[in-house]
C-alpha cells in the first residue's frame, strides 16, 4: 500500500506548498488528484516519487519510507522524454536492462501492441507523432511492472481525440499488472474516466478538501447519467474549494450529502 502521513512540503523561500496530507492508496487503485493552481499537486507527487522528500511527514510504499527514486515507482511526464539514441523499442525496453534478450523482447512487443504501435518498434522518436511519442513513454513506464506508477499532466498538451485514445490505451495496459496509478490532471473529464477515486485540493497551502469516489463500470460511458453526475461532483467541489469561507470539514460533508442524492 502506498500511505502518506501528514506530508508537508515549505520551501526554502518560505512558501507553503503542502500541508498535512494524509493518503492511503489501495494496490491497484487509480487515483486522481485535482485542484487549482498553487494546490500543491505536482509537489505531491514529487514527493510520492521520491524526487522531492517533504519537509514534514513521511510516504511509505509497503511500509518502506520512499526518501529517494524507487524502482518500484515510476513516473511520467507531460513530455514523453524520450532518447532520441535510440529505437522505440530500445526506449520501451530501456529498463529491463538486467533482464534475459528473450524476455525484453517479448515485453517490449506485448507493450507496443497494447498501445497499437507494434509496427513501429525500430523507429525513430524523432519520427513519431506527439501522440504516438507518450503512448511509447507509457509503454516504457509500464514494462517494468512498476507497483505505482505516477502522471503529471501526462495527455495535457494534447488535443482531445487523441487525449481520448491515450486514456484508453492506459487502461489496457493497466489491465495486465493493474499497479497503482496516481494521476494529475486539470481535466474533470480525464478524472472520471480513468480514476476510482477524484482527490480534489485545496491551494494555499495545499490540502485535501474531497475526496469523490467514481464507482462506475469500465469502460465508462462519457454520455451516460451516471457520469455526468460524477463530474458536476467534482466540478462542484472545486468551485467551492476556492471559496475561503468554505472550511475543509464543510466541503466534506456537503460532498456526502450530494453523494446521497444520486441514489
Amino acid at each position: 500500500m502506498l500511505a502518506l502521513d501528514r506530508v508537508g512540503k515549505t520551501y526554502p523561500n518560505g512558501v507553503r506548498a503542502l500541508d498535512g496530507v494524509t493518503l492511503a492508496i489501495k494496490p491497484g487503485e487509480i487515483l486522481a488528484i485535482v485542484g487549482g493552481s498553487g494546490c500543491g499537486k505536482s509537489t505531491l507527487l514529487r514527493a510520492v516519487s521520491g524526487l522531492d522528500r517533504p519537509t514534514q511527514g513521511q510516504v511509505t510504499l509497503d511500509n518502506e519510507k520512499i526518501e529517494k527514486p524507487h524502482e518500484k515507482i515510476g513516473i511520467i511526464f507531460q513530455e514523453p522524454r524520450l532518447l532520441p539514441w535510440l529505437t522505440v523499442a530500445d526506449n520501451v525496453g530501456f529498463g529491463l536492462h538486467d533482464r534475459p534478450s528473450s524476455e525484453r523482447k517479448e515485453r517490449v512487443a506485448r507493450a507496443l501492441e497494447r498501445v497499437g504501435m507494434p509496427e513501429k518498434a525500430g523507429a525513430w522518436p524523432r519520427e513519431l507523432s506527439g501522440g504516438q511519442a507518450q503512448r511509447v513513454a507509457i509503454a516504457r513506464a509500464l514494462v517494468p511492472r512498476p507497483e505505482v506508477l505516477l502522471l503529471d499532466e501526462p495527455f495535457s498538451a494534447l488535443d482531445a481525440f487523441t487525449r481520448a485514445d491515450l486514456q484508453d490505451h492506459l487502461l489496457k495496459l493497466w489491465s495486465d499488472l493493474k499497479p497503482t496509478l496516481v494521476l494529475v490532471t486539470h481535466d474533470v473529464d480525464e478524472a472520471v474516466v480513468l480514476a476510482d477515486r477524484i482527490l480534489v485540493m485545496r491551494p494555499r497551502p495545499g490540502r485535501v478538501f474531497e475526496e469523490i469516489e467514481a464507482d462506475l463500470p469500465r469502460p465508462r460511458d462519457r454520455q451516460s447519467a451516471a457520469f455526468d453526475f460524477v463530474k458536476r461532483r467534482v466540478l462542484a467541489a472545486l468551485d467551492r474549494s476556492l471559496d475561503r469561507t468554505v472550511s475543509v470539514n464543510e466541503g466534506q460533508e456537503k460532498a456526502e450529502t450530494g453523494a446521497a442524492m444520486w441514489w
